[in-house]
């Protein structure tokens, strides 16, 4: 095994905003020139929270997939592939659900956070209880060194390192505990000043038109203390200005503050000027990702190719574990 192999997976939520680009996507294509990558489409754990509404999830695999590659991960040198299409993952989360206690799963911060949050539909089930055992199956498959994670993300690792030493301690030394890669991400606020996300309706989506890119930036809360054009006004409790931080180049980002808080540019053109950056920004991209979209089962036969190699390397995995166990 390779000291350098990280696992990293998304789950199909359809086409893919700015948020995931600076949330993974950018680390995923830095990462994949320094580590040997396994990322994978992880329709599996869509079940959890969408198992009465699974018609979209095969559609989404594919957006979600063409957005990656649009944004540089290469198949070529990162293993992309489908979680459904190895089923390893599901053997691996079966054994492992028999030795994980219930109380692990219980005091996992998100499984009540997720249930208050998505209060409308019943989350009561095993499957949502157990997730934590099924992304612990997906990582340690591959015996992954490192996975890549924010600091929110850091209890969620610790579960699978505790699965990992457990059955260890039961059985024989199989797994190594992986270790976290903390990565650094800019917190990227949607239309509305809360977090981007699809599901508030406040996303830039990575593949929409220019145009679209345009309205939506010419819609986002500016400094709602600024009541008037006259009226002097503070970058930093703007909206709009959050992404002009990570857009427009340095000299020009002093230019826009001083011009604000003197008066000087009104919201509107300070917005249009934002847009026209964050669009020539993904330009190259979006162009990628309409050249793809010309080549019928690209994402498909991709997709399968790269679950074959993370099958070999799976089976390879569950023979030990097989082994490990007397089974």
């Amino acid at each position: 095994m390779s000291n350098k192999r990280i696992v990293s997976g998304m789950r199909p939520t359809g086409k893919l905003h700015l948020g995931h680009f600076h949330g993974v996507l950018a680390n995923w294509r830095e990462l994949q020139e320094n580590y040997e990558c396994f990322f994978f489409a992880a329709d599996w754990h869509s079940l959890t929270t969408e198992y009465d509404n699974t018609g979209g999830i095969r559609d989404s695999i594919r957006e979600m997939v063409l957005d990656w590659l649009s944004f540089g991960v290469d198949p070529q040198r990162s293993v992309i592939f489908q979680q459904s299409l190895v089923p390893q993952h599901a053997e691996l989360n079966l054994i492992l659900s028999m030795i994980t206690p219930v109380s692990w799963l219980e005091r996992n911060p998100t499984y009540k956070e997720m249930q208050d949050n998505l209060s409308a539909k019943d989350l009561s089930t095993f499957g949502f209880l157990g997730y934590p055992v099924l992304m612990a199956a997906d990582i340690i498959l591959y015996k992954a060194a490192k996975v890549p994670v924010g600091h929110d993300q850091l209890p969620h690792l610790e579960i699978t390192r505790e699965i990992a030493r457990r059955f260890n301690f039961l059985y024989r030394e199989v797994f190594p505990e992986p270790a976290a890669l903390l990565t650094e991400t800019p917190k990227v606020l949607g239309l509305d000043g809360r977090k981007m996300s699809k599901s508030y309706g406040n996303a830039i989506f990575l593949s929409e038109s220019a145009e679209e890119t345009r309205k939506k930036v010419q819609s986002m809360v500016t400094d709602t203390q600024r009541v008037r054009r006259s009226d002097p006004g503070d970058p930093d409790r703007c909206v709009a200005f959050s992404l002009n931080r990570l857009y427009i180049p340095e000299d020009k980002k002093a230019e826009i503050y001083a011009g604000c808080r003197g008066a000087e540019i009104g919201c509107v053109e300070c917005k249009k000027l934002q847009a026209e950056y964050l669009v020539e920004t993904l330009a190259p991209f979006r162009a990628k990702r309409e050249e793809l979209t010309t080549q019928p089962g690209l994402v498909e036969d991709i997709l399968a190719a790269g679950s074959a190699k993370a099958a070999a390397e799976a089976s390879r995995t569950i023979a030990e574990v097989r082994d490990a166990i007397r089974l």
